[in-house]
């Protein structure tokens, strides 16, 4: 009786992560700037915990306001829907978010 050796398993494929969103203000999820709506989409927290953490920094010493004031110039506003209406200090954000990106392209030629 012969006895065939045991067949060799292939290795299966490393699993693939899931795609994780860009980093993005929210433009429906939004009280101020849509910070912790952007942040809440990326992380998968709420985003009633992301503003509870902000006014808690605020409080704590006041870091709160200013992380949520860079956050709201550095990250690039997401799609926006038919809903979204943008507030004044929404154009002045985006034209400051443009400037800065625009400045760090000029310093790369």
């Amino acid at each position: 009786m012969t006895f065939a050796p045991p067949p060799v398993d292939q290795p299966l494929p490393p699993p693939v992560p899931p795609a994780r969103p860009q980093l993005r203000r929210s433009s429906t999820e939004k009280m101020l700037g849509g910070v912790c709506g952007g942040l809440a989409e990326y992380s998968g927290i709420d985003p009633l915990l992301w503003r509870v953490g902000f006014v808690a920094l605020t409080l704590a010493g006041g870091s709160g306001i200013l992380i949520y004031l860079l956050l709201w110039v550095l990250m690039p506003l997401g799609p926006s829907g038919p809903e979204y209406r943008p507030n004044a200090l929404d154009g002045l954000i985006d034209r400051l978010h443009g400037g800065l990106s625009g400045l760090g392209q000029r310093r790369s030629d």
